[in-house]
């Protein structure tokens, strides 16, 4: 099912911040991250999925504060014509380990809404802006129903590891979920 676009994203699981525990501390491999103006304890899910079937074939797991740029390269399978990503991919193509892949990184916010949108070239950009977050968006459909369906919104285990095990296997019931319909032949 896998064609040759890859979108890119991560999400953050949050982690019990809690140190009324035998050990009396906080998970040491989970960090705090923030986001907005909210700060966030736990850890990272980073997921590559088909730009066209929207199936998750790549997930990463790391702690909160590790920024996505970073895992960008790891989460492609390696038969990618182009990859799209958020913001947060910013400057991905200069770092070491660019591949020559073409990817389509979202323009930040604060500069997409200073865009002449009454310009030619503010109203092409916008527009391009627009097809770029249309194709970002089956990014988000796994990580709801990992969150909202399983109601994963909490991490259970203490450590990335065994956390991360249970992301893979998450992520792998949201293929089955979201592909149901064509496994059962329109049934369901």
């Amino acid at each position: 099912m896998l064609k040759t676009g890859t979108v890119v994203d991560a999400t953050l699981i949050a982690a019990p911040s809690s140190t009324k525990n035998s050990s009396g501390e906080r998970d040491p491999e989970m960090h705090q991250a923030k986001k907005g103006n909210q700060w966030h304890f736990g850890m990272k899910a980073h997921i590559g999925v088909d730009a066209d079937s929207g199936v998750v074939h790549t997930v990463i797991g790391t702690a909160a504060n590790v920024n996505d740029v970073t895992q960008g390269y790891g989460l492609l399978h390696g038969q990618e014509s182009v990859v799209f990503a958020d913001a947060g991919y910013q400057g991905v193509a200069k770092r070491e380990e660019a591949t020559g892949v073409p990817w389509q990184v979202a323009m930040r916010p604060g500069k997409r809404r200073a865009l002449d949108k009454h310009s030619p070239w503010g109203s092409l950009l916008d527009k391009a802006e627009k097809l770029k977050a249309s194709v970002r968006a089956k990014v988000e459909h796994p990580f709801r129903v990992v969150k909202c369906q399983f109601g994963f919104t909490k991490v259970r285990y203490k450590g990335l590891a065994k956390n991360t095990a249970q992301l893979l296997t998450l992520f792998a019931l949201s293929n089955l979920w979201m592909a149901r319909r064509q496994l059962m032949g329109g049934q369901a």
